[in-house]
């Protein structure tokens, strides 16, 4: 009943007299109330005057922890993400280490950006994940851990892909398929595949139009060669006409190379 009154009392006029209270027993357990509560920015308030006194005690380790969970909750995962990985870095052996490990790599996760932006927040977020997956291979956040990974090399995968479009747009074949190539050698399994066998063949297609006569061979044959592995791993793909399409113009120009 005394701690109520006392949380009671601190949410309306007297939260000042006990942040500068030298009762850090009495603080410990406010703050502690105000975070079950729900109240985080007060708990984070006390929680930031106890961390020295509490330093490298169990309350100092849970304080810790709920400093991070409190960022958390309030949608500042910068600042929550901070949080857990001092937390993991200062209590390496304590029951909430995992979950703090997992946390600090979910907060960067959440911090990665759509496609079109920089992705340095994503290549932070799976060397985490990926830290984490070897770390605790037997955690139940194991499959989680995996599934968020999948989803952040998907949309570098994308970002990769709307990248050799523009190279294509800009008419730069050379670097247009150069990347094209690399997006399959680093994405085997991109839903993309057909698309991009597509696209080179267009490309070495139009790549041929605007060559020197010398060249014009060899890129026609590769249009050619793109053609026929989309139509033999994707017999049944809806860009068969466009493919043959595409093949059968590059024919036709071969027969007039002497």
């Amino acid at each position: 009943m005394a701690l109520f009154g006392l949380v009671a009392l601190c949410s309306c006029n007297d939260f000042n007299r006990m942040i500068k209270s030298t009762d850090n027993e009495m603080k410990y357990e406010v703050a502690m109330d105000f975070y079950e509560r729900g109240d985080y920015n007060r708990a984070l308030q006390l929680f930031d005057l106890l961390q020295a006194s509490f330093r490298n005690t169990p309350r100092g380790e849970n304080i810790t922890y709920k400093t991070a969970q409190c960022y958390y909750y309030q949608n500042e995962y910068e600042i929550a993400g901070y949080y857990f990985n001092r937390f993991t870095q200062s209590y390496p052996f304590s029951k909430n280490a995992e979950k703090a490990a997992f946390m600090n790599a979910y907060c960067s996760y959440l911090l990665s950006p759509e496609s079109g932006l920089d992705q340095t927040n994503t290549h932070t977020a799976i060397n985490q994940l990926k830290g984490f997956t070897e770390r605790y291979p037997q955690s139940d956040s194991l499959a989680r851990a995996e599934q968020l990974m999948d989803k952040l090399n998907e949309k570098l995968e994308e970002k990769d892909y709307n990248i050799c479009k523009l190279f294509y747009r800009m008419q730069n074949y050379s670097a247009a398929i150069t990347s094209f190539e690399n997006l399959l050698k680093n994405y085997p399994n991109t839903k993309h595949r057909e698309e991009i066998l597509l696209n080179m063949a267009t490309i070495y297609f139009d790549f041929a139009e605007n060559s020197v006569p010398e060249k014009q061979r060899e890129r026609y044959e590769s249009c050619i060669e793109q053609c026929n592995t989309l139509s033999y791993l994707y017999p049944e793909s809806s860009y068969l006409r466009d493919v043959q399409n595409v093949a059968n113009k590059a024919r036709k120009k071969l027969e007039n190379i002497q």
